[in-house]
């Protein structure tokens, strides 16, 4: 068990510890999202650190508070496919020590150019594993025969107290009444929500985890701690199958009714609107506070809300990815499998159906199921969201037999 007492004190000390690194991020008003949800909506722009995310602080703390304990330690050891590779990588070269960082075989190789460029030479990568459960056993084996130091990314009392840093910050830059926070292994949101509950009680606290991976609710549903069967791993930042046995110490009491989930698509939606009306570039984890609030639009009117923007470490080659889930999100973009005539004129008579509105951005023949008729693959996009209604009615009122795809998981990643 940790010991929890004076919390506030041993977080106000690693906040001394990481001055040493950067100056503390912003807290912006915003003003477009202020408007939209009818409070005063501030961001704590964590996606502005030197590694464009929190993680930073908790590999420091932990870093720091370890040598001070063992001036001997050389070798600190962690796994990690993305922003704490890099915060690791970051304090090891600014540190002066040897660092090996974990990493699966099938990590972008963005994101290990960017952990060799903050690490440099002080840093070795070494890609094991398909999967991260292999890379995390190869890391501890190698960490134990080395005699190095383990760094968790979340299940460690000085890696929360670093994370625990954000809220140090932002209680010293301005008074929220409610803040939102992204829970993924529980490192920010445990260490946030002490350091509340010792200074400001009185601050009302959400937190926000992808549809996808919802260990959190799980582990408070269930009562102890639960390894999900399946995780989305889109929301890389914050889908873990299993939050961290230290940060629910602190979490397994919070209100159910405060821990949110938000569906894939629509934080691609909320990604491309902080992009395009803010010129703000989030990961999926650093846009999950952003998008909870629609979900809790009627609680935070008249309120100063403060949404922690965790992380900006975008692969801009997903754009398209992202873009199209925003879209069939909202509406914009369907698929569908049509049963097509094949005579003189069907594909006309097709076209004509479409509204002023529609474009079609994919037409590929499957296969012909019979003589007289085909199997095509169609792709529509729209800048009306009603306009696939009038399109399925001219389709119906045709006798055409089609099937909509756009949410058949299975049957789109096969087709698509």
């Amino acid at each position: 068990m940790i010991d929890w007492t004076n919390f506030s004190d041993k977080a106000c000390q690693a906040e001394a510890r990481v001055r040493r690194l950067f100056e503390p991020t912003p807290c912006l008003r915003n003003d477009h999202l202020s408007v939209a949800y009818g409070g005063d909506v501030w961001l704590k722009r964590e996606d502005l650190t030197p590694v464009r995310s929190y993680k930073l602080r908790g590999a420091w703390n932990a870093m720091v508070k370890a040598r001070e304990k063992d001036p001997s330690i050389e070798l600190f050891v962690c796994a990690s496919a993305g922003n704490h590779a890099q915060g690791v990588a970051f304090a090891c070269r600014e540190f002066g020590v040897r660092g090996v960082i974990f990493m699966p075989v099938t990590t972008p190789q963005q994101k290990i150019d960017k952990t060799r460029v903050f690490g440099a030479d002080m840093v070795e990568i070494r890609l094991v594993g398909d999967y991260f459960d292999d890379t995390l056993d190869a890391a501890r084996t190698y960490c134990e025969e080395e005699g190095g130091h383990f760094l968790s990314p979340f299940n460690d009392a000085d890696v929360i107290e670093g994370q625990a840093t954000v809220a140090v910050e932002f209680m010293a830059q301005m008074t929220p009444d409610v803040v939102v926070l992204p829970v993924g292994g529980g490192g920010l949101s445990s260490g946030v929500l002490s350091y509340l509950t010792e200074v400001a009680p009185q601050v009302e606290v959400y937190f926000v985890e992808p549809s996808g991976g919802q260990s959190l609710a799980a582990a408070l549903e269930a009562g102890e701690l639960v390894t999900l069967k399946n995780v989305d791993s889109f929301v890389d930042g914050a889908a873990v199958a299993r939050i961290g046995e230290i940060p629910f110490e602190v979490l397994k009491d919070v209100p159910k009714d405060h821990v949110l989930s938000c569906p894939e698509d629509r934080i691609c939606s909320t990604m491309i609107e902080m992009l395009n009306v803010e010129g703000i570039v989030l990961e999926p984890a650093g846009a999950l506070s952003i998008d909870a609030l629609w979900d809790i639009r009627e609680q935070i009117r008249g309120k100063r809300v403060l949404c922690v923007t965790s992380g900006g470490n975008f692969d801009f080659e997903r754009l398209p990815e992202v873009k199209e889930r925003a879209q069939r999100f909202r509406n914009l973009k369907k698929y569908f499998i049509l049963r097509m005539p094949q005579r003189p004129g069907a594909l006309r008579d097709f076209l004509d159906m479409l509204g002023p509105k529609d474009d079609i951005a994919r037409f590929e023949y499957l296969k012909k199921s019979a003589r007289n008729f085909g199997s095509v693959l169609i792709g529509i996009e729209t800048t009306d969201s009603n306009s696939f209604a009038h399109l399925f009615q001219k389709m119906d009122d045709a006798g055409l037999v089609y099937r909509d795809i756009t949410n058949d998981q299975a049957l789109a990643e096969f087709v698509l």
